[in-house]
């Protein structure tokens, strides 16, 4: 999918979340937007860490927790956290596994994502691969900004609407961790960790 097809795809992610916002405007107030589910996953993300990490720490993960620094710092959150536009280097670790089989700890490879300009917003989209989280951040003051999209699939083409299916919402927090480190945190995803933790650094 070309990169300019996004910023339309992306829009059209949350009309069917807010009717009566026009199709030529964005809402810009996450709370109109977000889900009562994803309310409820954001109120809840200190509880995700502190179950999560405690999970990961039993399985003997304590030492790869430690290796990454302030990553995995609940209370880490630095003033200034909406990112710049520009491509990213981006993580995905996995924290505290939801069932048995379900791995406590798992980090990923890097990969590129980009954010953008949206509508007064910014826009969020992996670059990419088989599983590609796409959305919104939201500006909730200078501690925080807050992500909602969907996960698109393989070969689709399109984005799913947010809303649409709660299996494919995602919520998240973006956090600021470092002079050039953002981090976005998703409680409780609907697979596999009880928390998952996307580390964010700008490329160039």
């Amino acid at each position: 999918m070309k990169r300019a097809h996004f910023g339309t795809l992306i829009s059209a992610l949350f009309v069917v979340a807010v009717p009566a916002v026009a199709k030529d405007k964005i809402q810009t107030d996450w709370r109109r937007v977000a889900t009562a589910h994803d309310r409820m996953r954001l109120r809840n993300t200190r509880q995700a860490w502190l179950e999560a990490l405690a999970k990961a720490r039993a399985a003997g993960q304590g030492k790869a927790i430690a290796a990454q620094g302030v990553l995995f710092d609940p209370d880490r959150a630095l003033a200034d956290a909406k990112p710049p536009a520009s491509d990213y280097r981006c993580r995905v670790f996995k924290l505290g596994g939801q069932r048995p089989g379900n791995r406590d700890f798992t980090a990923y490879p890097a990969f590129r994502c980009r954010i953008d300009p949206e509508g007064g917003l910014l826009s969020f989209y992996k670059i990419g691969g088989s599983q590609r989280p796409v959305g919104l951040i939201f500006d909730d003051g200078g501690a925080r900004q807050i992500f909602l999209g969907t996960l698109s699939l393989g070969d689709e083409d399109m984005p799913m609407d947010y809303g649409r299916d709660a299996n494919r919402d995602m919520a998240g927090i973006v956090e600021r961790i470092g002079p050039r480190r953002w981090r976005l945190v998703l409680p409780y995803p609907h697979f596999e960790s009880w928390l998952d933790v996307v580390e964010l650094v700008p490329i160039g």
